[in-house]
């Protein structure tokens, strides 16, 4: 029996600099870093955390993770995949 092709579960992975520590406020919007979309959390993951350790030495600096999938079908959530 064939496999089926996994469904795609877009993440985009995007960061910057934020007001304060504990918020979620950027300090510039021009300079938002949008590292990319990706077709499964596994390499989004990856690319947040080689970012993450790229910028550890600013303590303002944050990274995230954002299921696109979810808001793209938001019935989805609670569904197994396919």
């Amino acid at each position: 029996m064939a496999e089926e092709p996994s469904r795609q579960l877009l993440h985009l992975v995007f960061g910057g600099e934020l007001t304060q520590l504990g918020e979620i406020e950027f300090k510039d919007l021009d300079k938002i870093d949008v590292v990319g979309i990706y077709p499964n959390y596994a390499s989004a993951y990856d690319a947040w955390k080689a970012k993450a350790q790229q910028t550890v030495d600013n303590a303002q600096m944050r990274y995230f993770i954002v299921h696109l999938h979810r808001l793209l079908d938001p019935e989805s959530i609670g569904r197994s995949p396919r």
